[in-house]
């Protein structure tokens, strides 16, 4: 017998406001996850609390206020566009009713809010969507972590069935790639992937998401049909004195322009939907490094968001997961 499915479309989470107070709670409890920074936490929380969140806030507050809507944050605007048009097409592509709830890992609306909205529908069956193309411990397996902690000694206990990764799906990748189409028309248009960082330990430990990303990166540039020479990879938003996936992204855009380079399109595979890391850390600081360093026209293409063929693909990954659960 069929179970009555729901989909729980998950993102890591956004402030409130562009406030340095919202800020701080966000950033208190992204930070504090052992996932996020695998320090002991005898040695983190005193350097979190005593001076990171002192400072880091009212920077980032500043950063949120350049990207901020009329609607609210923008990770949170797109997610909850991009959910509610997979809702769409589950609705035509699954005999049974499906309901889809939307849960950040960090901040609100909250990953347990969302399973409680799941089970006050009747479902008994979860499929997990993380809005994460390529798999982390420090991204995918903390929406496992807030799962599993959310449904600990609870009476409801659905059947779970997770999407972990879907870096090299065909219709993921045939997606990136028919965003980028008009943008490499221009044969000068140098193409730079900038996928999120990572510390290099985590990688050294076993974690696959940087060859899911170099991966994703070479199946999108075989799509556009580019060579070599027209794109190369890097990774951004490092923080802190410990070495991070390497090249990095904000001395990349200054090496390319100094190569030579004075078309650059940038895109950013691993963000589901634009958020401060996109619109602020690249459309606008991105932009200014590259001319400052010489180059002439610098172009963002913005991440998937809510784009028909993002919501055709996520929604048919949840309608495979549905069928091989039903075949059992």
């Amino acid at each position: 017998m069929n179970a009555r499915t729901g989909v729980l479309v998950a993102n890591l989470g956004t402030p409130e406001a562009p406030t340095p107070e919202a800020v701080r709670r966000f950033l208190a409890e992204f930070l504090a996850d052992p996932r996020v920074v695998d320090l002991p936490r005898i040695l983190w929380l005193p350097i979190l609390y005593g001076v990171i969140l002192r400072i880091r806030p009212r920077q980032s507050a500043r950063a949120y206020r350049e990207v901020w809507t009329d609607a609210g944050s923008p990770l949170l605007v797109n997610t909850l566009a991009l959910a509610s048009a997979i809702e769409q097409r589950l609705a035509t592509q699954l005999a049974l009713p499906v309901t889809v709830a939307t849960g950040m890992t960090y901040g609100k609306p909250s990953i347990a809010t969302a399973l409680r909205q799941l089970q006050d529908a009747g479902v008994e069956r979860v499929i997990v969507l993380p809005l994460y193309p390529q798999y982390s411990a420090t991204t995918t397996a903390s929406v496992y972590d807030r799962i599993e902690a959310a449904l600990v000694g609870a009476d409801w206990q659905p059947e779970l069935r997770k999407i972990d990764d879907y870096h090299d799906d065909p219709r993921y990748i045939a997606a990136v790639a028919g965003s980028l189409a008009q943008a490499m028309r221009d044969e000068r248009a140098h193409l730079l992937f900038s996928f999120h960082g990572l510390p290099q330990r985590y990688v050294d430990a076993g974690d696959p998401y940087e060859q899911q990303c170099r991966t994703s990166a070479e199946r999108v540039v075989r799509e556009l049909g580019l060579p070599a020479a027209r794109w190369s990879l890097s990774f951004q938003s490092r923080v802190g004195r410990a070495r991070w996936l390497q090249p990095y992204t904000e001395e990349r855009l200054a090496e390319l322009a100094a190569q030579g380079v004075r078309h650059l399109v940038v895109a950013c595979p691993g963000f589901s939907v634009d958020c401060l890391e996109t619109l602020e850390e690249i459309a606008m600081r991105g932009r200014d490094t590259f001319l400052a360093a010489g180059g002439e026209r610098f172009e963002y293409v913005p991440a998937l968001n809510d784009r028909a063929a993002h919501a055709d693909c996520l929604a048919s990954l949840v309608v495979g997961r549905t069928a091989a659960a039903n075949a059992r």
